[in-house]
């Protein structure tokens, strides 16, 4: 399992502090829409500069025709980022475009799709897509291992289902994990460390309890050490 950091923090100072105070561990950090369209490729460059084996996830879930999706996951992958992600409801074949535009590309990035947002509950789920979460986030995870990429975006507790119905290898990132039981806030599907773990999550995504401690260096250190 890899700890995976939201740089989530309201200005690029915040954001670049924070991954100083960091540096010194071996994370992914989550760079999502508010960071990369106020602070562009600079702000990637920039955390670079700070430890170049800092890992950056590109969080901004493409979803638009096939052919579109295709050429920003083109611009993403020339960006040098590690992974990226796109919607898994755009479809297998925007899914499968996507692949075969960066299939080549030296070292390419990992490319996850999101199944279903951990905002949503059951009800607020169904209302959009028809179909009990569980259900649809699993045929959604089946759809993006057959076009071909590497994991999915899913709550822990979708995880295990989604691996028993693709392989062990298939990647599973978690966003909203707290930790060590912090309050949910506007997360409604959320777990904590051991259930991860017993779930075979690959990354956990956390957030508000690193930045918003008074020292996230030793809140990392302790996550580090119970993953």
């Amino acid at each position: 399992m890899k700890l995976c950091i939201a740089l989530d923090l309201p200005s690029a100072k915040e954001n670049l502090a924070l991954a100083k105070e960091i540096k010194d561990f071996d994370v992914w950090l989550k760079v999502g829409f508010r960071a990369y369209i106020r602070d562009g490729k600079e702000f990637l460059e920039n955390l670079k500069m700070i430890n170049p084996n800092f890992k950056i996830f590109l969080d901004l879930k493409l979803y638009d025709i096939p052919n579109t999706m295709a050429d920003a996951s083109e611009e993403i992958a020339k960006l040098g980022v590690d992974m990226f992600n796109v919607h898994a409801s755009a479809g297998k074949i925007a899914m499968q475009t996507v692949m075969n535009r960066i299939k080549d590309i030296p070292n390419r990035p990992l490319v996850l799709a999101v199944t279903a947002l951990t905002s949503f509950d059951n009800n607020d789920f169904k209302e959009i897509y028809g179909q009990d979460l569980d259900t649809k986030a699993t045929q959604f995870a089946k759809d993006t291992n057959t076009a071909g990429l590497d994991g999915v975006v899913c709550s822990a507790f979708e995880s295990k289902d989604i691996k028993d119905n693709t392989n062990k290898d298939f990647i599973t990132l978690t966003p909203g994990i707290r930790p060590f039981g912090e309050d949910a806030q506007d997360q409604k599907r959320v777990a904590d460390i051991n259930f991860a773990k017993k779930e075979l999550v690959d990354f956990i995504v956390v957030g508000r309890p690193i930045y918003k401690s008074e020292n996230p260096a030793t809140v990392v250190k302790n996550i580090l050490a119970k993953i």
